[in-house]
């Protein structure tokens, strides 16, 4: 079959995924101190740590719109489209009007929305599972029952040095007493099944609360030899290897993939954080 699978770029693809016709990301943009940067290839991970640790505010995103979505909807391909968490963002919310008004002069297309109710990897291994269905030729239906069948099932776990950015705008609402700097407390955070964040553990340390994650997932995880790990790391791939390491000595997984955060990852990600899905 025709396809084309459409993230916002909070989806971090690897490298060569990137590449790949089947696969296209719709920037959202960040502010900062009145600096917008789009977050698309140019994006500068290292410029944009910089201006953060640098700046008194808090960076803000901004979905894309629309018709930014509507652009990649031309064509005689199937299109599935995977936003970040409702929860978290506006962008599913943006592709879904986009839908609507593209069916309205196109009914006969074909366009799946999916709320991945996670961000980062999570998105990416959504992307991935679609491209591995529609490889398989199933019908477009078929293939969006599975998708969110496996979105339904996946996994979202993550330690961040900080959880300011995430706090300051509105991610964390009704979590309270999250961590206690003094005592250098670091929170492990998991995706609920809603697309909302909680918490479900904490240690003194990251390498502690890296550990601690690695526990959770060896006591959650089902099925892992038929599951792909993916990690997400914000500038920090030896604490990602770390992460693989010690989570593959405890649970045995089909694969590993490993990416580096783009923009809207890193912004909540902070200069650091990793970000675990399956």
């Amino acid at each position: 079959m025709s396809y084309k699978i459409i993230g916002d770029s909070c989806t971090d693809l690897p490298e060569k995924l990137k590449e790949n016709e089947h696969f296209c990301l719709v920037p959202l943009s960040i502010t900062i101190d009145g600096y917008t940067i789009i977050d698309d290839e140019t994006f500068n991970q290292k410029d944009f740590l910089e201006r953060m640790a640098a700046s008194p505010n808090c960076p803000s995103s901004a979905c894309p719109s629309p018709e930014d979505y509507m652009k990649l909807f031309h064509g005689e391909e199937d299109i599935f489209v995977v936003t970040l968490s409702s929860q978290l963002s506006g962008s599913y919310n943006s592709a879904v009007l986009a839908k609507n008004l593209y069916l309205e002069e196109n009914p006969s297309k074909n366009i799946e929305i999916i709320d991945s109710r996670s961000a980062s990897v999570g998105q990416t291994l959504i992307a991935m599972k679609i491209q591995e269905l529609a490889e398989t030729k199933l019908s477009f239906s078929e293939i969006v029952r599975m998708a969110n069948q496996f979105r339904d099932e996946m996994e979202t776990l993550f330690v961040l040095e900080s959880l300011e950015t995430l706090r300051k705008n509105g991610r964390l609402s009704g979590i309270k007493a999250l961590i206690v700097n003094a005592l250098n407390i670091k929170p492990i955070m998991v995706g609920t099944k809603t697309g909302e964040i909680d918490k479900a553990d904490q240690a003194r340390g990251m390498n502690k609360a890296l550990v601690k994650m690695a526990d959770i997932i060896e006591k959650n995880a089902v099925n892992a030899k038929n599951k792909v790990l993916a990690i997400a790391h914000c500038n920090n791939y030896e604490r990602a290897l770390f992460v693989k390491d010690e989570i593959l000595k405890r649970v045995s997984f089909k694969d590993v993939v490993i990416v580096d955060t783009a923009g809207i990852s890193s912004l909540y990600a902070n200069d650091g954080g990793i970000i675990v899905c399956y």
